[in-house]
């Protein structure tokens, strides 16, 4: 087993890439029997990638928005 940290790119998530993952996220959380808003909320708040199932590459495809990204589309979603 091999120890190598891996690394995100996170230079070609745009808006619209933003709210797909997010899309794809939530349906897999559901799927998996998760409440969504909790698990996302603990994701933002903490930091922590545990909150996120690793079901179809929730948690990688989460990795690579920035938080502070995510918690702006997010805001400008709602605000909207």
């Amino acid at each position: 087993m091999e120890n190598n940290t891996v690394l995100f790119d996170t230079s070609e998530v745009t808006s619209e890439n933003t709210k797909e993952i997010l899309i794809s996220v939530v349906e897999a959380l559901e799927e998996r029997g998760y409440n969504p808003i909790n698990q996302l909320v603990g994701y933002i708040i903490s930091g922590d990638l545990g909150y996120i199932s690793s079901y179809k590459e929730s948690r990688n495809k989460i990795a690579k928005i920035d938080r502070n990204n995510l918690i702006e589309e997010l805001l400008k979603s709602y605000l909207r």
